[in-house]
Parts: C-alpha cells; structure tokens; sequence
C-alpha cells in the first residue's frame, strides 16, 4: 500500500477540455501526480442534462481520457477511474444521503446555478428543461467520490470549492458519529482560478461557444484569438486600460516572460499598443503551450488500444480501493446483517 497522500478529482465527460480547464485544473494535476497517489475521475453519472443523448456522454469519455494523456497525466503512476464502472460509488452516495439535508445542498451556489441554466437556459435557441431528480443527487455523489479513495487534497477549480466545504462537513460527521474512516480533504485551486471566455463572459463554457480547446489545431486557435473580445472600443494607438481587456488575462495566465509583459502593460497604457499585437503574440504563445498536447494526442488516437489500457486498468484500481473502503464503511454502519447469526 502506497503511504503516499492520495488525490480524488475529476471532470463531467461533456466534451474535448478547453484552456480553462488546463490552466484551472490540468496544470496543476500533472505536477502533482509525482507527489501523491492520484485518482482522476471521468464523472459521467453526474451528467444527467445530456440524459438525451448518450452517445455523446459515451464519446466525451474517450475525448477526456485523450486530453488527459495529452497534456501528460501518466496512466502508469495515475489512475484515470470511469466512475460509473465503480458501482460503489453509487452505493456510498446512497448511504451518505441519509445523512445530508436537502437544505445544505439547496444552498450550494454551483448547483444552484446549473439548475437555472437548466430551467432557463441563455440561448435561446435551447429548449428549458425541468430539472432531474439527479440534480438533487450529485452534490452528493461528488462528495462520495472524494471520499471514496479517502482522499487528503482535491484540486479544483475556485467554482467547486463550495463542494469540498460540504465534503469535510460529511466527513467530520460521519467520523463522529460512526468510526473515523476519512480524512477532511483540502482544496487546492489552480494558478488561474478561473479564465474568461474568448466573448469576454465571466466563464469559459462549451455551452457558450466561447473556449479554445486543447485539441484545436494552430488555424483554430489562431481564429478563436483574431475573434477574441478585446475590451471596449478604441483606436490603434490610443492608450487603453489593462483591466477592460481580457485578452490580457489571458496574457497573464501564458505569458511566461514577466519583463517583456510588463513592458508590454506599461506600453498599452501609456501610448496604446493595437489588439492585433496582442493578439498575434497570444497566438504564439498558445500554439507553443499546445503543440506538445497535440503531438501526444495524435500518437494516441493512431492507438486507441492505449487509451483503452489506461482506462481499464485505472478503472481496476479505483474499484479496489472502493471495494476497501465500502468494507470500512459497512463496519462502521454496523451492515453485516447475515454476520450477526
């Protein structure tokens, strides 16, 4: 047994990851797999809203698992779990449920939010949908999938960390009142909590049509940045205010060379510097960030038996861990029923 901490977190299989995952999310998972036992997880119980259309959740999942590989999670020292092959999953939401009330998950500002745009969706070309019952169920089931590998650190982004809240709450009660099994997992949120979406929106979001995403090729990404929003209007060479464009929080986030782009900030707003320059120098540095990703992700599309490998023994040892833990968890709930005679 490893006596290295462990890491639960993952991803909604809804389609190929965007930029704002990687540098959310992503980045940090590829550094810290060498430090601790990592558990990344395909969630695709919890994506009840493609409820209609399965055949893209099951697609989705292989685009997560090639992203993943691209950006450099080892499936060797890494185990990439489909959550729904893990039928104890189910099982500790169904018994974790007992004991959370509705209120506490009603309170949830994410699970809110996706159930309105749910109920009353921004484009209006989207049919409203009443909300499932699942919707109910998966703050919880997030919180059994942290718990399940009895996870120490949960890397997220800053949008989930309500989700960690309710998880040691779970945990310090369940350990209170029954035997101490779990430990009271830390948050940890990404070098850039959160990155807009290329329409200026507070958040880059497939639904929205507003991501570069990992597996764009250079053409894409370099029409997705011409596209981008840039702030208000101005002219070529009229100072502008770093603040009103987003194009430098994407700046921020890619640019390596702090000299060259605080000189780049100073220019902008002292004697203006057009959003083409902007724009063209983002290019680059994007393409260059992602043309190792694209490399990786071609060899392993030309042998789709390794990204299967991958799945299926990650897959094997997340329900070994899950199987181990159910046992300390029916112990503690006193569940042995035909032990008892």
């Amino acid at each position: 047994m490893s006596e290295r901490k462990r890491i639960l977190t993952g991803i909604r299989p809804t389609g190929p990851l965007h930029l704002g995952h990687y540098a959310g999310a992503l980045e940090n998972w590829v550094r810290l797999q060498h430090e601790y036992e990592c558990y990344f997880l395909i969630a695709d119980y919890q994506v009840s809203d493609y409820a209609d259309d399965i055949a893209r959740v099951r697609d989705a999942v292989w685009e997560v698992a090639l992203d993943w590989l691209a950006v450099g999670l080892n499936p060797e020292s890494s185990s990439f779990v489909i959550e729904s092959l893990v039928p104890e999953h189910a099982e500790l939401t169904v018994w974790l449920s007992w004991f959370l009330p509705l209120g506490m998950l009603e309170r949830n500002p994410t699970l809110k939010a996706e159930m309105e745009a749910i109920e009353h969706p921004e484009d209006a070309r989207t049919k409203a949908k009443s909300v499932p019952v699942a919707f109910y169920n998966y703050p919880v089931m997030q919180v059994a999938n942290i718990l399940m590998p009895r996870a120490h650190l949960v890397p997220v982004g800053e949008d989930q960390l309500p989700h960690i809240e309710l998880t040691r709450e779970t945990a310090r009660r369940f350990n209170r009142e029954f035997k101490p099994i779990f430990p009271e997992p830390e948050g940890l949120v990404g070098r850039v909590p959160r990155l807009v979406g290329t329409d200026g929106n507070a958040k880059m979001s497939k639904s929205r049509g507003n991501t570069i995403d990992l597996k764009d090729s250079a053409e894409t990404v370099a029409k997705k940045v011409k596209g981008m929003y840039g702030g208000p209007p101005r002219g070529m060479h009229d100072p502008g205010v770093v603040a009103e464009n987003p194009i430098f929080l994407y700046l921020d986030a890619f640019d390596h060379d702090a000299a060259e782009l605080a000189d780049l900030k100073e220019r902008y707003t002292r004697v203006g510097v057009s959003n083409k320059e902007l724009k063209d120098r983002l290019t680059a540095l994007l393409n260059d960030l992602l043309d190792p990703f694209r490399e990786r992700r071609a060899r392993y599309e030309g042998n789709m038996g390794l990204v299967r490998e991958a799945l299926e023994a990650g897959t094997t040892r997340g329900r070994a861990i899950a199987r181990e833990t159910m046992e300390m968890v029916r112990d503690a709930l006193d569940l042995n029923y035909l032990g008892k005679y």
